[in-house]
């Protein structure tokens, strides 16, 4: 097995060679995750559900307090740029699914709040996003080879 040479700390910076193993796992990386997410979102297209990025969101609003949260919270937790967000909330909130709400505290401030709506198209969702998941990473990993595949992607986050 070929591994990378040492390099001292003080020239790793400058260095710019890399491990042909490092460069592999980036591109498997960059290859695996959107098709996987291709693959899930074909699903709930399929059943006639909206993208993950919708279930994700309003997840993250029924786990939030007062299953609410600022639009920068939201921004923040799903990893999205603030023109998606926005575009995001904007669509949950013209089907029904979140309520934008005027900040008490802060009248120049909004507070996202999921709905009733919300909370039924999660129930509807996640079974459908759970099989996915189900059929496409958990028939393929044991459950070691999941936590392990956790601790490593942990190092690069």
């Amino acid at each position: 097995m070929e591994t990378a040479p040492r390099i001292p700390a003080e020239e790793a910076d400058h260095d710019i060679s890399l491990c042909p193993f490092v460069v592999g796992a980036w591109a498997r990386l960059l290859q695996v995750a959107p098709t996987l997410l291709a693959t899930v979102e074909a699903e709930l297209k399929q059943a006639g559900l909206p993208p993950t990025q919708w279930y994700d969101a309003l997840a993250a609003l029924e786990r939030a307090p007062q299953e609410a949260m600022a639009p920068g919270e939201i921004e923040r937790h799903l990893l999205l740029t603030q023109c998606t967000t926005s575009r995001l909330i904007d669509r949950l909130v013209a089907e029904g699914y979140a309520l934008r709400v005027v900040n008490p505290d802060d009248r120049r401030r909004q507070i996202v709040h999921l709905s009733a709506a919300g909370k039924t198209l999660i129930a509807r969702m996640w079974p459908v996003y759970a099989a996915a998941i189900r059929r496409h990473v958990g028939r393929k990993l044991a459950p070691d080879d999941a936590q392990a595949l956790i601790r490593i992607l942990e190092k690069l986050a």
